[in-house]
């Protein structure tokens, strides 16, 4: 079913100045979201208006730097607020995650005009959208027409330039998320030059169609679904992230984001799983207490996935605080390692997650297997962000870096210059001539 996107309400309410007080309207639609997470995930309702009050709460300003009209949060900070959003509602990080992608992008860009133009748009309470990844089966087709597979992989989306000049987006995109939300979409292509980059196009342009299709057993009101693109003109100054310099740290922001809302999910189930425990009224005919408070065994399972929970929000706050010591001596060596700690905390986090997702139920009996009481939710979220980066490279990328010393190459910097090396392209003709 295609559906169309939701407009902006004809009025904006005021935007907070200050960080405390968005932290304070952030939370008011975080409590609002949390209190209909459960019924979204049967009935599939997509919380548009939530998502554009969080956005009016000053939500997607968090890391634009304050004379753009931010409130620049360091990192650990960031990740703390979505961990909070994946406590609330696990798919709000999701939806948001390319936005502050976007975001991360931006605060490092090379171009002064592209960067101060774009930061002050989102500084203005623009939302962004992400549409990276392109259908299976259009890749297919593309690697039998001839494309090279090697890489960061197949794009087929391009730009191409009309009979008036005007550069223009075609092509299909799938795991769209959040753009169905969104004013405007950061989408991966091909330029006119062949090159792949980054251009902003806008959310809400006639060519731009978002199609409902996501079928993911969780996570389901993410709109990670199809996103189409006919004829979309790029945006004035929509270039963005050409270099190197301006994807420093992306690969591990993008996890560290599904970090925290696993660290989320973590908090939602063991309070979940007290109020069940608080409301059981029989255990079983083999235990030691007639109440499932009192119960040993049951209370056991209640600390086990406090630990669990523990696991989870230490690994989270051991991987921001490296990715923002990263950013702070802007050494390779220690994006390197900032990648190396975020991919051995994916394993664990996730181990730690899953695990808690599924001894939950121990605590609850059989009553917690039914939909009412909504508890399965947290698996099937936690195991759909837990097949993105796939888990199984991770273990062996961090053994080969500590016996090998083999750093990974990051996804991002696959067939990107750096900024450095096009200004020697553009200077050694210059040279030649003199």
């Amino acid at each position: 079913m295609v559906t169309s996107q939701s407009g902006h309400p004809a009025q904006r309410p005021e935007p907070p100045a200050t960080l405390v007080a968005a932290q304070a309207r952030i939370r008011a639609v975080l409590a609002e979201l949390a209190a209909g997470a459960a019924e979204r995930d049967l009935s599939g309702e997509h919380p548009y208006a939530l998502v554009r009050a969080l956005a009016d709460a000053g939500f997607g300003r968090l890391r634009v730097p304050k004379e753009y009209g931010g409130f620049d949060v360091s990192l650990p900070a960031l990740f703390e607020f979505l961990a909070e959003a994946g406590h609330a509602d696990s798919n709000i990080p999701q939806i948001w995650r390319g936005h502050f992608t976007t975001t991360e992008i931006l605060r490092a860009e090379v171009d002064d005009q592209v960067r101060s133009n774009w930061l002050r748009v989102i500084g203005d309470g623009a939302v962004f959208g992400n549409a990276q990844s392109e259908p299976s089966a259009i890749v297919a087709e593309a690697v039998a027409a001839g494309a090279d597979p090697s890489g960061f992989g197949v794009t087929t989306t391009r730009v191409q330039a009309d009979a008036d000049g005007r550069r223009l987006v075609s092509g299909t995109k799938f795991y769209s998320t959040g753009s169905r939300f969104a004013d405007y979409i950061r989408a991966a292509v091909i330029d006119e030059g062949g090159a792949r980059g980054f251009v902003v196009v806008p959310a809400r342009h006639p060519g731009v169609t978002h199609v409902d299709d996501w079928d993911g057993i969780g996570q389901r009101q993410t709109g990670s679904g199809t996103t189409l693109f006919d004829g979309v003109p790029v945006e004035e100054l929509g270039n963005v992230g050409r270099y190197r310099e301006s994807l420093r740290g992306l690969d591990s922001f993008v996890q560290i984001v599904h970090l925290a809302n696993l660290a989320g999910i973590a908090r939602s189930i063991v309070a979940e799983t007290i109020e069940v425990v608080r409301s059981r009224t029989r255990t079983s005919i083999h235990a030691l207490t007639r109440t499932a408070s009192q119960d040993p065994e049951v209370l056991g399972v209640v600390g086990v996935l406090h630990a669990r929970r523990l696991t989870a929000d230490s690994l989270l706050r051991h991987s921001a605080q490296r990715l923002e010591a990263a950013h702070r001596s802007g050494a390779e060596a220690d994006y390197t390692l900032a990648y190396q700690d975020t991919s051995a905390a994916q394993v664990a986090v996730i181990e730690a997650v899953l695990d808690a997702a599924t001894i939950a139920f121990n605590a609850g009996g059989s009553s917690t297997a039914r939909n009412g009481v909504h508890l399965d939710r947290h698996w099937r979220n936690a195991r759909t962000l837990a097949s993105h980066n796939p888990l199984i490279y991770k273990p062996r990328v961090v053994g080969d870096y500590l016996v090998n010393g083999t750093a990974p190459v990051p996804g991002y910097y696959r067939d990107r210059l750096s900024a450095a090396d096009e200004t020697a392209v553009r200077t050694e003709p210059e040279r030649n001539a003199e």
